[in-house]
């Protein structure tokens, strides 16, 4: 294998490539490495850990086909770090050394054998187009709040669910729940839901929003799905995952049916005023406290071991008067997920699940367990 490419595109492929790489305890030493095969002047890169799968193909300038695995993180470390320019790669199959070489610099590396690299699945074929925008916006609200827990697997995916022949995304670590309904958009299958892992999303996150440039239309994604898994394509860009298996709990019967009391912000203000009042948040147990009353809210933080700060907020209040406390950094996240200039946060008893919304979009709700203060 040889080939010549530009530095910067290179970089942008095998980084993009490489962040399938590493993310679960490597049960061999090849899965820490990139599979680049180079076939013409096409260059696919391949990273997997067995459960995400990113393949990466450019057009590179083509010297001699063949295969070679070379450690992921070192290797884009070595790009990225020579001069700009050209940056040529040859080695792999039979040879143990992979060089790299570019303007006075020369690397050599030893390659993993190809032979122990795995056959992984990437699906094919057209699937259903999104906008990658829409997409991208969609994930940005919901994907915060999937579990990082893996002792609860269910709840580090998101489910992707069919509602009225449209996407409906889904996620809840079980102290709060985010759903976005992706209007315009297309079911995905036949069969009804299905489960995405977070973490393939929110590398699908940072596709539509970067990545390795596309040629014509770049702003559609195209998701296709099998039997045990959904691959998203973007440009020369293919993200494959593993579905996961179970049921997920049916959040419908969570979300309230009426709530009678609605506090309205500015969201600008609010999340402004959250921000300075977190200052004092030294761990995962300390609540704001929303003192909701009409003209506004008080927010109040309470440390016993920095001290305390107050801050109010003008809005528009309807309802009895009360004092509800969240998590400041759940309770942030969901009116940053906001999106539009305006949020209403929706309150029935202090015991009982809040929403926040935008005032302007009714197609984003953002559900909060609040805490219990004395």
């Amino acid at each position: 294998m040889k080939f010549r490419s530009e530095r910067d595109s290179l970089v942008d492929a095998l980084s993009t490539a490489g962040r399938a790489v590493g993310g679960r305890s490597a049960s061999s030493a090849v899965l820490s490495g990139l599979l680049l095969r180079c076939e013409g002047n096409r260059l696919v890169a391949t990273g997997t850990d067995l459960d995400l799968t990113i393949r990466v193909e450019i057009e590179v300038i083509g010297l001699e086909d063949g295969t070679a695995v070379v450690p992921a993180r070192l290797l884009v470390d070595i790009v990225r770090s020579v001069e700009p320019g050209a940056v040529t790669v040859e080695g792999g199959d039979q040879r143990e050394k992979v060089d790299i070489a570019a303007a006075r610099s020369r690397f050599g590396l030893r390659a993993y054998p190809v032979v122990e690299f795995p056959t992984v699945s990437v699906g094919e074929g057209d699937g259903v187009g999104f906008p990658g925008a829409v997409l991208a916006e969609g994930l940005r609200q919901v994907v915060r709040a999937a579990s990082t827990d893996d002792a609860r697997p269910l709840l580090t995916g998101v489910l992707m669910a069919n509602e009225n022949g449209a996407i409906r995304l889904v996620a809840t670590d079980s102290y709060r729940l985010a759903m976005r309904d992706l209007e315009g958009t297309k079911g995905l299958t036949d069969s009804g839901d299905i489960l995405v892992p977070a973490r393939a999303l929110v590398e699908l996150q940072r596709l539509s929003t970067g990545g390795p440039a596309v040629e014509g239309d770049g702003d559609e994604i195209r998701v296709s799905t099998g039997d045990h898994e959904i691959t998203f394509s973007r440009g020369p860009v293919r993200i494959s995952t593993r579905l996961l298996d179970g049921t997920y709990p049916d959040y419908r019967q969570l979300i309230p049916e009426h709530y009678p009391n609605r506090l309205h912000l500015g969201k600008e203000a609010l999340v402004a005023a959250l921000r300075r009042v977190r200052l004092l948040v030294r761990d995962n147990t300390t609540p704001v406290r929303l003192s909701m009353r009409p003209g506004g809210v008080d927010l109040t933080v309470v440390s016993q071991e920095v001290g305390d700060a107050a801050e109010s907020v003008d809005g528009d209040y309807t309802g009895e008067e009360l004092v509800i406390a969240f998590n400041p950094n759940y309770l942030l996240d969901g009116v940053d997920a906001v999106v539009g200039d305006e949020v209403v946060i929706e309150t029935g008893d202090p015991s009982r699940p809040a929403t926040v919304r935008g005032a302007e979009h009714d197609d984003f709700q953002y559900l909060l367990m609040p805490v219990r203060v004395s």
